[in-house]
């Protein structure tokens, strides 16, 4: 007996299971699509902020140390590492401002204004669109370095010095010319020395002085000149050739050749015994031009002179060495009593012109 067989066609042939199939296909295909589509815009519009970050501002207002604005100052703004150079002035309230600066990049600012110091900002880095004010910009008033060259001239300063010398007078007219009140006293030259002695020589208190102690000898019949106007005149004419001749030997002829200086020098300080010695040895201790301390030939020497030249003028009688050395001595004695009260008195009697002390 055969067997019968029967075959069974498969479901998948049924038009109505096909077209099931295929419109699942079809819904799969476009949801892949679409979320293809989705995440390839995402990703597009994430690229998008590298290539256009927003720019930022710098703005800032300039004052000064009293809280003023400065107009018209000039600010230049200045990025490191690319050429973005930028220069504004500021308006009437010291306001300024920078736009459309990259972002990252580092930015400084500079100001500078006329009579004023020039200011400069620390780094600036902005982030994308940041508005970036700059606090406390303060301009301090400019401060200017002058370098004066001073020369030195030594000359000029002992002929200021003489002159106020000059101007020195006990009790306001009396000389007094020979004594130095300035600490630092410059050298004299020759011609001061010459032009101190002239003016002491010719003052007419000076003059005053010879005609005095002329009379003084008439009045003691001192040197056998006899009286009357011839006596006196003889008497004069042998006091004023002394007197002359030890101004212009002692204070001008050999400090010129030995190079010493003829003035006292007032001490003023220290004990009374160191000012009595210093004033005591002032005849026979003088500073020289270089400054220093060495024996006081001129002054001994123009004492010398003047003794021996007035010798020559006195009668037959009187002349001798006796005379002479006791010329000297006298005259050296009147040095140390002139310094004692130079250093002691005279001091608060001698005027300038002008009332200065």
């Amino acid at each position: 007996m055969l067997a019968m067989c029967t075959f069974q066609q498969p479901t998948f042939n049924k038009p109505g299971r096909v077209r099931n199939i295929m419109r699942r296909s079809y819904i799969f295909t476009a949801i892949i699509a679409t979320l293809t589509f989705v995440l390839c815009s995402t990703m597009s519009g994430q690229s998008v902020p590298s290539t256009e970050l927003k720019p930022g501002t710098i703005v800032g207002t300039v004052t000064d140390v009293n809280q003023d604005s400065v107009p018209a100052a000039t600010v230049k703004l200045e990025a490191t590492g690319n050429n973005d150079s930028r220069t504004v002035v500021t308006n009437d309230n010291g306001y300024f401002e920078f736009h459309d600066l990259k972002p990252g990049a580092s930015y400084q600012v500079s100001i500078a204004a006329t009579g004023f110091g020039d200011w400069q900002s620390p780094a600036v880095i902005l982030e994308p669109g940041q508005f970036k004010i700059l606090a406390d910009i303060k301009l301090r008033i400019k401060t200017e370095l002058t370098t004066v060259q001073v020369k030195y001239d030594p000359v000029e300063v002992a002929t200021e010095q003489v002159k106020f010398q000059e101007q020195q007078r006990i009790l306001g007219f009396i000389p007094n010319f020979y004594v130095v009140y300035d600490a630092d006293p410059a050298p004299l030259t020759k011609k001061l020395k010459f032009q101190l002695a002239l003016k002491v020589a010719r003052d007419p208190v000076t003059i005053a002085g010879v005609a005095a102690m002329a009379g003084m000898q008439q009045a003691g019949d001192r040197l056998n000149y006899g009286q009357g106007m011839q006596g006196y005149g003889k008497r004069f004419g042998a006091v004023a050739a002394g007197n002359f001749t030890n101004i212009i030997v002692g204070g001008a002829i050999l400090p010129s050749i030995l190079h010493q200086d003829p003035r006292y020098f007032y001490k003023g300080t220290g004990t009374a015994s160191s000012r009595i010695r210093y004033a005591m040895m002032h005849p026979f201790v003088c500073k020289g031009d270089n400054g220093k301390w060495q024996p006081n030939y001129s002054s001994m020497g123009g004492d010398l002179t003047s003794a021996a030249f007035s010798n020559v003028y006195y009668p037959k009688a009187d002349r001798g060495a006796g005379l002479v050395l006791s010329s000297f001595a006298i005259d050296t004695g009147a040095r140390i009593a002139a310094s004692l009260a130079q250093e002691f008195l005279l001091r608060k009697f001698t005027h300038r012109s002008g009332g200065a002390e």
